[in-house]
């Protein structure tokens, strides 16, 4: 089965909100739903798709602002991130209003994720990749058989996340980058939370940051 995908910029701060489903069952989940909801409902809708759940990378509004009010229009269950991205999330509010975002809520994970885990949607299965440094909790989610990973504000084309937030930290997050992504392979492609896609090897080669 392939796994397809849609990325739905979100928000003022253009975060790629990604639409996953699988093509067998056209079972879908959606990543990081940081605002917008009309325009992730609408994508829904024209993939012909089913919502099964909401998977979230890290706890900072423009990934997560939407989370609370998605899950509770659909009841959907919400997996991810991290337990150590719960300070983040409680704060959700308090980032709402900081950024000038409509009324946003906090939520609690049905599931929080740990490295080794694994997460699903129809005949779709993705390795869970903890990848700390950007926030403490963050995740990646990688779908092998596509050769396709989600790295959230972990890694950029020809960038890397910020580690000035609270709890951030950058040897950490370089750590990540070189221990959890690159042995992912060359070939594969990855969405970032802002920005066009790259993949693995273009970014080993050529990522000023980090690359070997």
């Amino acid at each position: 089965m392939a796994i397809k995908y849609q990325i739905i910029p979100v928000t003022p701060f253009e975060q790629n909100c990604s639409l996953l489903w699988c093509d067998e069952t056209l079972r879908a989940a959606v990543v990081d739903p940081g605002g917008d909801v009309s325009r992730i409902l609408s994508a829904v809708k024209k993939n012909n798709v089913v919502l099964e759940r909401i998977l979230v990378t890290h706890g900072h509004i423009d990934h997560a602002g939407a989370v609370a009010e998605l899950a509770g229009t659909l009841s959907l269950p919400i997996e991810g991130p991290q337990r150590e991205d719960q300070f983040l999330i409680d704060a959700l509010p308090e980032q709402g209003r900081m950024y000038g975002f409509p009324a946003v809520r906090a939520f609690a994970p049905d599931r929080w994720l740990e490295q080794g885990d694994s997460v699903r949607f129809g005949h779709v299965e993705m390795a869970v990749l903890h990848c700390p440094g950007h926030t403490p909790g963050h995740v990646a989610f990688f779908n092998a058989p596509g050769r396709l990973v989600l790295v959230g504000d972990v890694l950029f084309k020809g960038s890397i996340g910020r580690t000035d937030f609270p709890r951030g930290d950058f040897a950490t997050l370089i750590s990540s980058i070189h221990g959890r992504l690159w042995s992912l392979g060359d070939d594969v492609a990855f969405i970032s939370g802002h920005g066009p896609m790259s993949t693995i090897g273009a970014e080993r080669r050529s990522n000023p940051f980090c690359g070997d």
